[in-house]
């Protein structure tokens, strides 16, 4: 049975949620399972707080860490709501697969997001625009310095009460020398190295005045990827164009959710390939009029600045599919309108 140890005060009385920097101020409170022996124990809830490790620690030396992004929301009838939250457990598995790691069973991650939810539901933002930010993620903590997967993994989640992450339009820039995935690697997998070999040429971009990357495939070069921290949309004529998986892109749960979104409320939607040299054609001969980005944390991101070499993209803030699937997702996820895809699922 899940054990729990209340947290003696909290921390919030001192604290204004709008006030806080993106994903640096936690909850009173924290998940926390940990396999041992071919098994999970039953986790428990702890104070939130931080944690005693071997220098040892496989997780430190080769990468087994892989993690989810999630978010809480308050409804208009003061409910707290997930967004698809069997979704994140099911990626986090396919993830451990590709990582070897071991599955965590579902009820493991439900039950341990609801309690931790209804004990700290008090840091669920009523303000618009801001939300609760969740990481659940999985490390390899055994301890030994052979190159082989650990016997002994811990899985966590921690909260963080949060705005937008993108506060203005994006600007990216086309990345065409370094590379996010290659072919049979770990790109569809949400593991920790991905993102940390990402970090150096996206400071390179920072430099230049833009805020995050749009990948290009590892072989050519010639095939948009993803954007950083997002899946990408464009708007190309009538219809939304956004890549297909090729097992290099991440299986985003936004993404999915904007396809289908768009579909139901009779925006049509292709996925496929989409070259570069297509973009900037498209935007030349005026019928690429939209571009965004999608995700846990960028919601959906309007893309103002697609940059390559001297040349640059420049689209209207103003996007009109962007806005209307935006708007439709959050008015989904608090309660304004009704969850005809059935996506909602209520904590407390």
């Amino acid at each position: 049975m899940m054990t729990v140890e209340q947290a003696t005060y909290s921390r919030l009385e001192n604290l204004d949620i709008r006030e806080l920097p993106f994903g640096q101020v936690f909850t009173d409170h924290m998940y926390v399972c940990t396999y041992k022996d071919g098994q999970w124990d039953a986790g428990k809830i702890q104070p939130y707080g931080n944690l005693s490790l071997s220098p040892g620690m496989q997780g430190l030396h080769y990468g087994q860490s892989i993690f989810e992004g999630m978010k809480a929301y308050r409804n208009s009838s003061d409910e707290v709501v997930l967004f698809r939250p069997i979704e994140n457990q099911l990626r986090l598995n396919k993830s451990a697969q590709r990582m070897c790691m071991p599955d965590l069973p579902e009820h493991l991650f439900m039950d341990g997001l609801k309690k931790l939810l209804e004990m700290d539901s008090e840091w669920v933002p009523s303000y618009e625009g801001f939300s609760l930010y969740i990481r659940p993620f999985m490390f390899a903590s055994g301890v030994g310095v052979q190159a082989r997967p650990s016997e002994e993994y811990t899985f966590m989640i921690i909260c963080s009460p949060v705005s937008a992450y993108y506060s203005k339009p994006v600007k990216l820039l086309i990345e065409e020398t370094y590379s996010r995935a290659a072919y049979g690697g770990t790109g569809t997998a949400k593991a920790g190295g991905n993102y940390g070999g990402s970090f150096y040429p996206a400071r390179l971009a920072a430099e230049k005045g833009y805020d995050q990357l749009m990948w290009t495939d590892s072989i050519e070069h010639k095939y948009i990827e993803e954007a950083g921290t997002m899946n990408i949309f464009f708007r190309i004529g009538d219809e939304l164009v956004t890549p297909a998986l090729s097992g290099t892109i991440l299986e985003g749960i936004t993404r999915d959710s904007v396809i289908k979104l768009a579909r139901h409320i009779g925006i049509p939607v292709v996925e496929r390939k989409i070259s570069v040299d297509e973009l900037m054609e498209a935007y030349d001969n005026n019928t690429l009029t939209e571009a965004f980005g999608v995700g846990t944390a960028a919601t959906v991101s309007v893309i103002s600045h697609i940059g390559r070499g001297d040349k640059q993209i420049i689209l209207d803030e103003n996007q009109e599919f962007a806005l209307r699937i935006k708007e439709n997702m959050d008015n989904i996820r608090v309660g304004k309108q009704s969850d005809d895809l059935n996506w909602i699922m209520k904590v407390c």
